[in-house]
């Protein structure tokens, strides 16, 4: 995950071949805990689900996730509540993963190790 972690991601425009489902599970092996998901639109994002004790600590790691996503020009989908948030990564421009979800994927991690 260093590696990752070290990394800035780098703008997409489009035209970029998404990861094939070989590439997605070598770096699914470089973060923890994210899902690989497939969408009805067969186009895969990064989804995990964080548990906090309460709304405060919620969304005090989701506006830390706003400011990391900024710093990156990498949104992700977020949903959070009373103790939950979950994140969803893909990269729209491309309708699929590349190595920028997964640099995000890191440093949202860290957020949480903090």
């Amino acid at each position: 995950m260093n590696d990752l972690i070290n990394k800035k991601c780098v703008p997409c425009e489009g035209g970029a071949t998404p990861f094939d489902i070989s590439e997605i599970h070598k770096y699914q092996k470089k973060v923890d805990g994210w899902e690989i998901i497939k969408n009805d639109k067969n186009i895969y994002f990064l989804e995990k689900k964080f548990k906090f004790k309460n709304f405060l600590a919620s969304q005090d790691f989701v506006n830390k996730v706003g400011e990391i996503s900024e710093q990156e020009g990498h949104h992700p989908d977020i949903m959070f509540g009373w103790g939950y948030a979950k994140i969803n990564i893909t990269t729209h421009a491309i309708e699929g993963l590349s190595e920028n979800d997964f640099i995000l994927a890191a440093k949202i991690d860290k957020v949480t190790n903090v």
